[in-house]
């Protein structure tokens, strides 16, 4: 993916980062910490020049997880989805 592509996603991304933080005056504490986290490592992820693919891929990995932490309600303390 091209580097202006790459930014534009990261960019729709942490726009619409904003507009849940925006739009939801009923977070938790916990929840808006996990969002600002999610908006850091997309400012920091458009703001690094020079990462490999494999370095970029991890990140976004890194957020999605967060994302999942964030909208799954069944998920422990830590994240981890519970064992059935």
């Amino acid at each position: 993916m091209s580097r202006v592509k790459q930014n534009r996603v990261i960019d729709n991304a942490i726009r619409s980062i904003a507009v849940i933080t925006q739009n939801q005056c009923s977070l938790s504490e916990t929840d808006l910490k996990v969002i600002a986290e999610v908006s850091s490592r997309l400012q920091l992820l458009k703001k690094k020049k020079g990462k490999t693919n494999e370095q970029i891929c991890q990140e976004i990995v890194n957020v999605v997880l967060l994302l999942i932490r964030f909208f799954s309600k069944d998920c422990n303390d830590d994240g981890q989805m519970p064992k059935l």
